[in-house]
């Protein structure tokens, strides 16, 4: 990130959303946007590693002037406009001093923590920070106030679901006093160890509440969280041990938000964070972090129609895996690549895969299990199973799974008791059995009070057309019924 992308002598008022820049993309998706700008960028000898996610910050003006790299290509791209008729502020009232003219040289540029290698210098930043020449020191101590006030807005900021995912872990950290708050502003010039704790306790209750009520209520809250997260880092420390929590806590926090992305039908926002969360993996040479995002990453090919990308995924994420000697992350991720091959329609490589899962699971669990994989017991192994069988087509043996799954599970995991419930009535809705895919279909709705998931929602949907042809079957009119006055997620 970059390291300063505020003075510290703006107003905190919200940013206005740039809609000349929505109306420029058009019809095209943010990732395809994107693919776009780095398309024209290489047309010009550029290089910006622009991604949904950039889109999306330029589109709610939090972007308010992009750097030199970002302007040649947006001007590129639509030749005749200036930055204004772009949307965006001049940069003369961006960088709070006079415009330069025409012929001075760009100034040089900070170093940020998420260029991609080979990137053209600056392109990462959201625009050029320079330091003055006369007081080498007076940019430091401009970032570090910064840095201090973005801890305090991911402490206090949010909704209610946000605050009960990110404010209890902050709210330890800072004083909420206007004069206190001033007085750390000075006082605070590193990032310590209570930022670090306090980042991991935000990702472990965002988990919680997504085990609990699924993603869709909890995304749009949680990427600005993430955002400060990786300025934290960027604020520095003095020590290494504190400097590798809180690498792995951003790049656990990216995971988990592009997880709630994953989960509520967001792809191309989940590709990104996942993307930023193995960036963060190889910087800082963590392969538990690189085997996570890599798992992730497959699970996201294997859902957007991608199996050879998430077979070659999980392998990543196995070699990365095995000095780690956790058994139960190794069959986790061996079930991921055995949906890749469920995917290709590869039923010999699958259930190779499968039987190599179960048997590493059956080796028990580890004191080298990560954390994040306390979902990870028998009920997960036979969900995942089941998605594989019914990929396959086998539709008795998908159900014998998925039921075992919804069996199995947890009381805690709300979510995922609805996950394997939905799984167990699309596939009895497919293998034949319409009245005992409407008794399935109707717990999962009278779940989703607790749970909102659009995972979840478009496998009921699916069930539904299956089950219409059926709707005198006994129960299934009830289902159906109910399930037409579902509300609709926007």
């Amino acid at each position: 990130m970059t390291s300063s992308t505020v003075t510290s002598s703006q107003s905190p008022r919200p940013p206005r959303p740039n809609l000349a820049f929505r109306r420029l993309r058009g019809q095209r998706s943010p990732g395809e946007f994107a693919a776009a700008v780095r398309r024209a960028a290489r047309e010009i000898g550029e290089r910006v590693s622009c991604d949904a996610r950039y889109v999306g910050r330029v589109e709610a003006g939090e972007i308010r002037c992009p750097n030199y790299a970002y302007e040649r290509v947006f001007l590129h791209m639509f030749p005749g406009r200036t930055l204004t008729d772009l949307g965006f502020s001049p940069r003369s009232s961006v960088r709070g001093r006079g415009a330069r003219g025409t012929d001075e040289e760009p100034p040089a540029h900070t170093t940020s923590l998420s260029c991609t290698p080979g990137e053209t210098e600056g392109a990462c930043e959201t625009y050029e920070t320079t330091q003055d020449p006369h007081d080498p020191h007076k940019h430091h101590e401009q970032n570090h106030e910064e840095s201090d006030v973005q801890r305090r807005a991911f402490m206090t900021g949010g909704t209610a679901t946000m605050a009960a995912a990110t404010l209890g872990p902050f709210a330890g950290t800072f004083d909420g006093t206007a004069e206190a708050a001033d007085h750390r502003v000075h006082r605070v010039r590193r990032v310590g160890t209570s930022e670090a704790g306090a980042l991991e306790e935000a990702v472990r209750r965002i988990r919680l509440l997504d085990d609990r009520h699924g993603a869709d209520g909890l995304y749009r809250r949680a990427a600005a969280p993430l955002r400060t997260a990786y300025e934290l880092l960027d604020a520095g420390t003095t020590r290494q041990r504190t400097a590798d929590r809180l690498y792995a806590g951003a790049g656990e926090l990216a995971i988990s938000v592009g997880w709630l992305a994953h989960d509520s039908g967001r792809f191309d926002d989940a590709r990104s964070h996942y993307a930023e969360a193995l960036a963060t993996a190889r910087m800082s040479g963590d392969p538990g972090l690189e085997a996570h995002a890599f798992c992730n990453t497959a699970f996201l090919a294997r859902d957007a129609g991608r199996p050879r990308e998430a077979v070659r995924a999980a392998q990543a994420a196995q070699r990365a895996a095995r000095p780690l000697g956790s058994p139960r992350l190794l069959s986790l991720l061996t079930l991921r690549e055995a949906g890749g091959w469920a995917g290709l329609a590869d039923r010999a490589e699958c259930e190779r895969a499968l039987v190599r899962a179960q048997a590493l699971f059956e080796r028990g669990s580890s004191p080298t299990d990560p954390e994040w994989m306390t979902f990870y017991g028998e009920a997960e192994l036979e969900g995942l199973e089941a998605q594989c069988w019914s990929t396959l087509g086998d539709w008795p043996r998908a159900a014998r799974h998925a039921r075992r799954a919804a069996h199995l599970q947890d009381p805690h995991f709300t979510r995922n008791i609805a996950l394997y419930t939905a799984e167990l009535a699309d596939d009895l809705a497919r293998g034949g059995h319409p009245d005992e895919a409407a008794v399935a279909g109707l717990r999962v709705l009278d779940l989703l009070g607790e749970v909102q998931s659009s995972r979840i929602q478009t496998m009921l949907a699916a069930t539904a057309r299956v089950l219409l042809p059926h709707r005198r079957a006994s129960g299934v009119s009830a289902f159906l019924e109910r399930h037409a006055n579902l509300p609709r997620t926007a």
